[in-house]
């Protein structure tokens, strides 16, 4: 199952309005359920130039997306914690954390990869 991304600021401003939220070492994760899977990511000028803000994007796009096949329907907001440096391994572990916390997901994606600690 794939997901849409949410670009409606409607939309974004409902989720941070009425939505849950969950916390973890490298972002914050708010959802409110939905009738299929939706995610976005809010990354500001606090975060650097738009290179940097642009990297962040993709590395929590890429994060997000092994999860999206096993989740309940639900739109999802997914926003990074300042930092020096940001890595796709930690927005990973994160956002399997989050999401099992959350029971979003019923179980981990099969994924070679290995979390840094």
């Amino acid at each position: 199952m794939e997901y849409r991304r949410l670009k409606n600021k409607k939309r974004f401003s409902a989720i941070l309005k009425n939505g849950k939220r969950a916390y973890s070492e490298t972002l914050t994760l708010v959802y409110l359920p939905a009738k299929e899977t939706a995610m976005a990511v809010c990354v500001g000028k606090k975060y650097g130039k738009s290179v940097q803000r642009n990297r962040i994007k993709r590395l929590l796009r890429e994060a997000f997306r092994p999860f999206a096949a096993e989740m309940k329907p639900c739109e999802v907001l997914l926003i990074p914690r300042v930092a020096d440096a940001y890595s796709f391994a930690r927005f990973f572990r994160d956002v399997g954390k989050l999401l099992g916390r959350e029971k979003l997901i019923e179980s981990q994606p099969r994924n070679n990869l290995r979390a840094e600690p």
